[in-house]
């Protein structure tokens, strides 16, 4: 009776797209151009896209399977599924989305009030100073940044209050196709400057003298996190999966498109960026400071930069409506907690410790001053969660799909009673689940621990 009354998407497509706005997000935009440039281009390309076939869609579909199976939360999950012992995997995940949630919800907020700036104007004009000045107020200023991150949670929390079908999916299934529309829009423009074929091939050359040790360790680390695997998100939208979904073909679909927006995202930076003789190795400047300027010298760049930053808002909420709806779906599940009430609590608590982030990363006020291991909030929080506990959830992951849970109960699962044939696709997840990703993740982990420097 309990699955019965539970929500779930209404149809393959709903899966789709709710599934990729977890996915895609603030990295896809600046983060994977960024590091593809400077990690050999194609060639680092290549090996990202081998980390994906053999890290992240494996963990991704065993995550849809412990939700679909269970139709429960991340935490719930593991005791429908009489593995009370391995709940603490649940609870990891948990962990991990509040605190991803505590600075991302932060920098979803700049975001939102590059929108604003955009829209009045702001960067009409500007010059490499006045942008600089622009990105540098909008942190140090953590009042005014507190509030536009207050007003990403009434956002997030107003969709999920609506739940999954009226809230997640429908929003959802209007972003996703969006926000594709968008960035081809600006694919185009960027690809009709002068100069523009220098930015294409500056993200994909194939120049595997670029790529090292390290660069191998960091295309790992960017697929596992990338697809938003290791912190519950994917248990918890499996659990919300139609009966006859095909598992295996979405995570791999999802994982392609995923890849897809990235790209067209490098595509419409790289070309604009070599363009204006602006420098690419930026990190987050690439999207705060030199995308202003560079769109502020376009014919239309007042419309096209305001475009630019609501495709980049519509990625920033479809990601965080999936990472809130972690600790949501934990709270109202196993807490009995009303779902409303959930959403409320988790949002309050994103705010109290978000706010600790906002102000840490500001400087110039006592909050920054608190350091804890030699990092402020914003790092702190950011450091456990991308750099502990989503690998080691990871990994976990890995070890309880591949040597606690019944081979034939898999296969029955993923190919939906035998409806589906796909026997050669399950016979290949089983061998990386089992032997494979866990190697891989392992390496991933113990990199972030440094060991590799």
């Amino acid at each position: 009776m309990e699955n019965k009354k539970r929500e779930t998407f209404s149809s393959g497509l709903a899966v789709f797209f709710a599934t990729l706005g977890s996915a895609v997000g603030l990295g896809n935009i600046w983060r994977f151009p960024y590091i593809t440039g400077m990690n050999g281009g194609g060639g680092f390309l290549f090996i990202y896209i081998l980390c994906i076939l053999f890290v992240g869609i494996p963990i991704m579909i065993s995550e849809f399977y412990i939700g679909r199976k269970t139709r429960a939360n991340a935490v719930g999950a593991f005791r429908k599924l009489n593995k009370e012992n391995f709940k603490f995997i649940g609870l990891m995940g948990v962990l991990s989305s509040f605190l991803i949630m505590f600075f991302y919800s932060g920098v979803a907020g700049w975001v939102y009030s590059y929108v604003f700036k955009s829209l009045i104007g702001k960067f009409n004009g500007v010059t490499p100073e006045q942008a600089n000045e622009i990105f540098t107020s909008t942190i140090s200023n953590y009042g005014m940044a507190y509030l536009w991150q207050v007003i990403v949670m009434v956002v997030v929390s107003t969709i999920l209050i609506m739940g999954v079908k009226n809230g997640i999916e429908k929003v959802t299934k209007t972003l996703m196709p969006l926000l594709f529309i968008l960035i081809i829009i600006m694919d185009i423009r960027a690809l009709t400057l002068t100069d523009s074929f220098e930015g294409v091939k500056f993200l994909f050359k194939v120049d595997f003298s670029k790529v090292t040790q390290a660069s191998i360790l960091i295309a790992l680390g960017l697929a596992f996190f990338k697809l938003s695997i290791g912190m519950g998100t994917m248990i918890t939208y499996g659990s919300y999966f139609t009966e006859d979904n095909d598992m295996p073909q979405t995570a791999f679909k999802v994982a392609f498109s995923d890849l897809l927006v990235s790209l067209l995202a490098g595509l419409a930076i790289f070309p604009a960026v070599f363009s204006f003789k602006m420098e690419p190795a930026a990190g987050p400047g690439l999207l705060f400071m030199t995308i202003p300027l560079v769109f502020s010298k376009m014919p239309l760049g007042r419309v096209l930069l305001t475009l630019f930053f609501l495709l980049t808002s519509f990625a920033a909420t479809t990601a965080m409506i999936s990472l809130v709806e972690v600790p949501v779906a934990y709270l109202s599940e196993e807490m009995k907690i009303d779902r409303k009430k959930a959403v409320l609590l988790t949002a309050v608590i994103i705010l109290v410790f978000g706010f600790l982030a906002t102000a840490s990363i500001a400087g110039g006020n006592a909050i920054a001053e608190i350091k804890a291991f030699g990092k402020n909030f914003f790092d702190l929080f950011d450091f456990v969660s991308s750099n502990i506990l989503l690998p080691l959830g990871g990994l976990f992951i890995t070890i309880f799909i591949g040597y606690f849970i019944d081979r034939d109960d898999i296969v029955n699962e993923l190919s939906n009673g035998g409806k589906i044939s796909n026997q050669a696709i399950l016979t290949a997840f089983l061998i990386l689940i089992r032997y494979i990703s866990p190697l891989l993740v392992v390496i991933i982990f113990l990199n972030s621990l440094g060991v590799f420097k």
